[in-house]
């Protein structure tokens, strides 16, 4: 069913809705993409058999009262009012698999209300983190971080939190970060929900069979590849009750051939980078960066993935690439970008799709293509809902809110 109503909420989660938007953006000015590899000379692993245990270590990180969790919301009083219960927060280490099919430790964050109650679970995906920004990994708890105010809050309305840091950061932190890479984004989540679930049953805290996904921007495509993930291989085990995806680029192919046919400036062509370094790393197609980036760039990315690149893509990309891209004429590249399309797929639980029409970083063109290739495929329960002239970060105060008015129908 297609939706553009408005949410009804009461007054105190529309206050909350403001400070969700200065807390969180797990994308300051990163985000999302897509960009390149090869399916072919690289085949997908095979699925493995999880173990039956994948927690490996836990420890507190600290206790709050309702009273400190409203205290990190004061700017707007009333969303103290919403701090029900104090929080206990935890670091977990866990095990998942590399993009290479190894065994890693990973770890994240688990939020836990004090109460006897038993509680439904949400797997909460954060955004883009760029490496040097560490701290704001969710294991760390950090007043950097996406979970230290808003989703401290949203836990103490009676959730239990999982919060994966992702590979690459906390305890995988020596690795490389798989930037928009499906598979491992999804299966890192999944594992981060496995091991929460079995922390709880170890601790004695209650925890009732509901699992809710939620995430923006990164931790928008994050979600929807776990919920696909979970759907797949974890429908007995970790069923789903409801998706609420934000922002995500999930038609990559067609992403892709947005960047590099756009004779516009595009403001994040970085990160954009950072998904076609990935996709040559994961994919194994190990091309020279001069394959890919005109001079003076393919030299100074290389010494810094990371570093300053102009805003027109004809000036950064080479012809020869561009072409490929546009013409469907790299079969390994095509490839590799197939294999991170998430769009094309048929839920079964409610989804709710949340992106602003004017987003200009991931665009809107993202999620209609969702909607309507699950429509196609026969879902039933899925929603689009357009934020009206919102951007990518504009937008994420909306998305918070009604992505929490949509969770809490089910």
């Amino acid at each position: 069913m297609f939706t553009n109503r408005p949410v009804r909420i009461p007054a105190a989660l529309l206050a909350w809705l403001f400070v969700f938007l200065a807390a969180s953006p797990g994308c300051k000015s990163d985000s999302p993409a897509p960009d390149a590899p090869d399916t072919t000379t690289a085949p997908p692993t095979p699925p493995v058999t999880p173990p039956a245990s994948v927690l490996v270590g836990s420890s507190l990180i600290g206790e709050y009262s309702q009273a400190t969790l409203a205290s990190r919301v004061g700017d707007v009083p009333l969303v103290g009012a919403l701090a029900r219960l104090p929080i206990k927060v935890y670091k977990l280490t866990y095990t998942t698999q590399n993009t290479d099919g190894r065994s890693i430790t990973a770890s994240g964050a688990v939020l836990v209300p004090v109460t006897t109650q038993a509680l439904p679970v949400i797997s909460y995906q954060h955004g883009t983190i760029r490496p040097d920004d560490e701290d704001r990994a969710p294991s760390h708890y950090s007043q950097n971080s996406e979970l230290w105010s808003a989703v401290s809050v949203l836990a103490s309305t009676g959730y239990v939190v999982s919060a994966p840091d992702y590979i690459g950061y906390g305890s995988s932190k020596d690795l490389p970060h798989p930037y928009e890479h499906a598979a491992s984004l999804a299966s890192a989540s999944a594992d981060m929900l496995r091991a929460t679930r079995e922390f709880c049953k170890q601790q004695n805290i209650k925890v009732n069979a509901k699992n809710f996904l939620l995430g923006y921007s990164e931790g928008g495509y994050a979600t929807m590849a776990l919920h696909k993930l979970l759907e797949e291989k974890y429908a007995s085990e970790l069923p789903v009750t409801a998706s609420a995806p934000g922002a995500g680029a999930y038609h990559k192919t067609a992403f892709a051939k947005y960047i590099l046919n756009s004779d516009q400036p595009l403001n994040f062509l970085s990160t954009y980078v950072w998904v076609l370094d990935t996709y040559n790393r994961v994919y194994k197609l190990n091309r020279p960066l001069s394959a890919y980036f005109k001079e003076p760039y393919a030299t100074q990315l290389q010494a810094n993935p990371f570093g300053s690149v102009p805003s027109l893509p004809k000036q950064l990309f080479t012809d020869a690439f561009r072409q490929s891209v546009l013409t469907d004429s790299d079969p390994a590249l095509l490839a590799a970008f197939r294999d991170n399309d998430i769009y094309d797929w048929q839920p079964k639980a409610p989804t709710a799709l949340f992106h602003g029409t004017a987003d200009d970083y991931v665009p809107y063109f993202n999620s209609q293509d969702a909607y309507k290739a699950m429509q196609a495929r026969g879902a039933k329960q899925v929603e689009l809902r357009p934020i009206q002239g919102g951007n990518h970060f504009t937008s994420v105060a909306t998305y918070t809110l009604s992505a929490y008015a949509f969770i809490t129908q089910y």
